[in-house]
């Protein structure tokens, strides 16, 4: 995520927790919870602002559920992340020998010894000299 959306009323300097927008065709204004990007022809309100909000004459408001806590990144978005993460690392291309008289275009990296650490799956732990 970004920064943190100010509201957009002015000399406000509150987080914004709403957005609000306007239908002109209906006469209507929506109030629902904070878009996930800001759009021009949006505002964004604070909680302060978006409870007092008020329209002309004739207009109707359309107040959205909004939630209690804001959304924290949940379970499927967890492994939504690791499946990516494991075809990234499966996608990727493994290192061809190259034709002979070419040269590797990087060195082959050695393992170190093993009385250097110890080695747990990708992970290596090294010893500080005693």
């Amino acid at each position: 995520m970004g920064a943190i959306r100010q509201c957009s009323r002015s000399a406000c300097r509150n987080s914004a927790v709403a957005t609000l927008t306007y239908v002109y065709a209906d006469s209507t204004a929506v109030l629902g919870p904070l878009a996930t990007y800001a759009e021009p022809h949006c505002y964004d309100l604070c909680e302060q602002h978006a409870s007092s909000l008020t329209v002309p004459r004739g207009w109707e408001v359309l107040r959205l559920a909004m939630p209690a806590t804001p959304a924290g990144p949940g379970p499927d978005d967890l492994l939504a992340l690791a499946h990516a993460v494991r075809e990234a690392a499966a996608a990727r291309p493994t290192a061809a020998e190259p034709a002979p008289g070419q040269r590797s275009p990087h060195p082959a990296l050695e393992a170190p010894a093993a009385a250097e650490g110890t080695r747990r799956g990708h992970l290596r732990v090294l010893r500080e000299p005693s």
